[in-house]
């Protein structure tokens, strides 16, 4: 693992476990944030047989430790534990390679919307939904966008990442951000971007100059509604209760969706646990990971104010009754996930697809390049990668 440090659910999670299974004892090897899996690779390419359990932090990293035969097939233990994968949102499935999974997710993040109460009282409009089409979306941004200058409330707000724009096209579940065809992107880039020219949300340009963090528009009051990750719900409550924020009336409601696609599909990252191959105690491994990643587990880590990968009743319940956290009904609904796509999917040429995409995307959110011109630009060079 790494930052045990400043990482809150390490160990209550192994004092549970070590609590029902008094004759087990946990260790922690802390092998750092920067280049972890690389880190990792090494050490499980050493033979390392006193690594049994191995938290996988990112896609491309879990690839190499696949393809290098480092991580146990988990299918069988799976089977005869019984352990139900349809609680994780799909994002099992999206990890399985030929058939087989060599992790289980433990923690996810996932996009969903937060708006802030009083700019939607302000104007007289009406909250956003738990079920919202982009169309409704769009037309919302633009009826709570009021004023100009200082005093000036944009409707939405898009935080420079590429996938705040590209990962709309997505959530169908007809296309993926790996398969080297972009052209299902137009829509959404020509939403957006008419928000940008029509004044909905900020330049992208001026926020990419300016560094300017999602966190401190949304906190002075200047954004009514943004997308941004499950992660900025314990950092926003934290900030509020030190008097950093002035956003003290806010809400969640789940991602906007296309016409046809269930409400709560969404974005998100993983982060899973695996068993290593070269463990002598893969039953006693498997049996931790089973624990971390189930229901019990996942109430643990919801305690600690962090997202887990199942998101039951009891873990959202757990969210909610946190200090801080809104108490109304749909709020609470927000955290209710349907489907799960992962922002970067598994692909052994993903961190090369990466750069292209962030290139682009770049490009045409500074209008230095045309939709049809940049989806051009990335169906090309992609197809090249894909091709080597």
């Amino acid at each position: 693992m790494w930052d045990i440090a400043s990482t809150t659910y390490y160990e209550p999670l192994i004092d549970a476990y070590e609590a029902k299974n008094p004759n087990v004892k946990i260790e922690m090897l802390d092998l750092g944030s920067a280049d972890f899996m690389t880190m990792l690779q090494t050490q499980l390419s050493g033979g390392d047989s006193s690594i049994d359990v191995v938290t996988i932090k990112d896609i491309p990293g879990y690839n190499n430790l696949v393809k290098r035969n480092l991580l146990m097939n988990l299918n069988d233990k799976i089977a005869s534990e019984s352990v139900d994968l349809s609680l994780y949102g799909g994002t099992t499935d999206q990890i399985s390679v030929d058939g087989k999974l060599y992790g289980i997710p433990f923690r996810s993040d996932f996009w969903i919307v937060y708006y802030n109460k009083a700019l939607f009282d302000k104007a007289g409009v009406p909250y956003p939904t738990n079920d919202m089409t982009f169309a409704e979306f769009d037309a919302l941004a633009r009826r709570v966008t009021s004023g100009r200058g200082a005093d000036k409330v944009y409707g939405a707000h898009y935080h420079t990442w590429r996938s705040a724009v590209q990962l709309f096209g997505i959530l169908d579940g007809k296309n993926t951000i790996v398969d080297g065809k972009y052209d299902f992107l137009k829509p959404y880039y020509e939403m957006v971007l008419a928000q940008q020219r029509d004044g909905i949300v900020q330049d992208y340009a001026t926020l990419k100059t300016s560094s300017t963090h999602y966190s401190g528009v949304f906190y002075n009051n200047s954004v009514a509604m943004m997308n941004m990750g499950s992660w900025f719900i314990a950092t926003l409550i934290s900030q509020i209760e030190q008097g950093k924020a002035d956003s003290t009336e806010w809400g969640l409601v789940k991602y906007p969706h296309a016409p046809g696609v269930p409400a709560g599909t969404t974005l998100g990252t993983i982060t899973s646990l695996g068993v290593s191959n070269a463990s002598r105690q893969k039953d006693a491994a498997f049996d931790f990971v089973k624990f971390v990643t189930g229901p019990e587990g996942a109430e643990i880590v919801a305690k600690t104010g962090t997202i887990p990968a199942i998101t039951n009743e009891g873990v959202i319940e757990i969210i909610a009754s946190k200090p801080g956290f809104p108490t109304d009904s749909a709020t609470r609904e927000a955290l209710k996930v349907h489907k799960t796509y992962l922002e970067m999917p598994l692909h052994e040429k993903s961190a090369e697809i990466e750069v292209v995409l962030n290139q682009v995307h770049d490009e045409i959110m500074t209008n230095n390049i045309s939709v049809d011109g940049g989806i051009v630009k990335m169906n090309e060079q992609i197809q090249r990668i894909l091709a080597q």
